[in-house]
């Protein structure tokens, strides 16, 4: 199996059924697969046509989530010679992930704002789901 095969394989299964968009759903994978380094710097990323190939969709949803991942600093393109994994991609990954869960942090603070709790319970409420979820790891 190639190389360029097997990225399908790490990002994937990519689901019409999963609550985000497909081309989001491919964006998630290459950020998971580059933050965790399974994917280095100056690694080859399949054509889009191979790769939508390989994950069953169409050719825009590849195309959108590269010029994503491109607009993030995370892949660059190469006129003639294809699509790679930045070299500082990795870094990048992980700060685009951590912007992300700073969101969502900020999302679950104003639920339990909104679900009646304290400014003081809603931060231990942050704080005792965090060590609960920490320890399982």
């Amino acid at each position: 199996m190639s190389e360029r095969t097997e990225i399908a394989v790490q990002i994937g299964p990519i689901s019409p059924a999963a609550p985000d968009a497909l081309y989001q759903q491919i964006v998630n994978g290459f950020k998971r697969e580059i933050g965790e380094g399974r994917l280095t710097g100056d690694t080859p990323l399949p054509s889009f046509r191979l790769l939508a190939g390989q994950l069953l969709v169409s050719i825009i949803t590849v195309r959108r989530a590269y010029e994503e991942l491109e607009r993030e600093g995370i892949i660059y393109r190469r006129q003639g010679l294809g699509t790679f994994v930045a070299t500082d991609g990795r870094e990048r990954s992980r700060a685009a992930k951590r912007r992300h869960a700073q969101a969502l942090i900020r999302s679950a603070i104003r639920e339990a704002k909104e679900a009646g709790l304290s400014a003081a319970e809603a931060k231990a409420f942050v704080n005792r789901v965090a060590t609960e979820t920490l320890s399982e790891e």
